[in-house]
């Protein structure tokens, strides 16, 4: 049966072996997001005979229109390995498990409506809400600040225009208007830096707290975005790049997979 699997052609040239893995490996990678709007698994292997030891050439995996966590939508995500050591009796029984850890070549491509919608989810919001911090309650007369309405623009030259409203809980509500450069640090944290305020749209006896406020709300931003803490189970992503290019943002890196993440 296994010489069958791994020897095999169909009409089209294509080998059983690969056949399966490919099936398997979507079926498993699909599990992974709460809603994708397609997944495609790409594995080579030549001879294919080297499957029976687990041994395949390459492996790619192309998703669009995906779901994270429930909340964060990603355009296109890709991923591409050189040869790959996997347990060939894991596919056998319908899941893909690594023999090794593994590297891969990788990018994500966010879009200017998926991040404006990202603010909406309660990881990010209990980040900007109900907040105490001294610069800030000093403020609202010692009452919680919170940041809210945050909606973002993306510019050329990795640059992003960021509107939002503190509200004090006082019944005031501030209107913030700023520009800030967007990079990478230590390969897993995208950084917000250089904030340009903008206070011709802010009414004139609210710029100076707005001034204030905007630079808070920078730093905290500043802060909020370490890939570790949305990292999937046994991979990790580091990033060499990232550029905005019209209404979306390309991230690109690679991927350390220790295991096949557990559906």
């Amino acid at each position: 049966m296994l010489g069958g699997l791994t020897g095999f052609k169909d009409s089209q040239g294509s080998d059983w072996g690969e056949q399966m893995l490919n099936t398997v490996a979507s079926q498993t990678i699909r599990h992974l997001f709460t809603k994708s709007e397609s997944v495609e698994v790409f594995v080579r292997c030549y001879p294919s005979s080297k499957l029976l030891q687990g041994s395949i050439d390459s492996f790619k995996m192309g998703g669009r229109g995906l779901i994270i966590r429930k909340d964060f939508f990603v355009e296109e995500m890709s991923f591409e390995t050189d040869a790959v050591s996997i347990d060939f009796s894991s596919v056998l029984s319908g899941k893909l498990r690594l023999k090794q850890p593994t590297q891969a070549i990788a990018q994500v491509v966010l879009t200017q409506d998926g991040i404006n919608q990202a603010f909406n989810a309660e990881l990010v919001k209990k980040r900007l809400i109900n907040l105490s911090e001294p610069t800030l309650t000093e403020l609202s007369d010692g009452e919680p600040v919170s940041f809210t309405d945050v909606q973002v623009e993306l510019l050329p030259n990795n640059r992003l225009k960021i509107f939002a409203k503190a509200d004090l809980n006082n019944g005031e509500l501030v209107p913030l208007n700023m520009t800030v450069k967007v990079g990478i640090e230590r390969r897993r944290k995208v950084s917000f830096k250089s904030p340009e305020i903008d206070l011709e749209s802010v009414p004139e006896e609210q710029r100076e707290i707005s001034e204030t406020l905007c630079t808070v709300l920078a730093k905290i931003l500043d802060n909020m975005v370490d890939l570790d803490r949305f990292d999937l189970d046994g991979v990790k992503m580091r990033l060499n790049r990232l550029e905005t290019e019209g209404q979306k943002l390309i991230f690109s890196g690679y991927a350390e997979i220790e295991r096949i993440p557990r559906t």
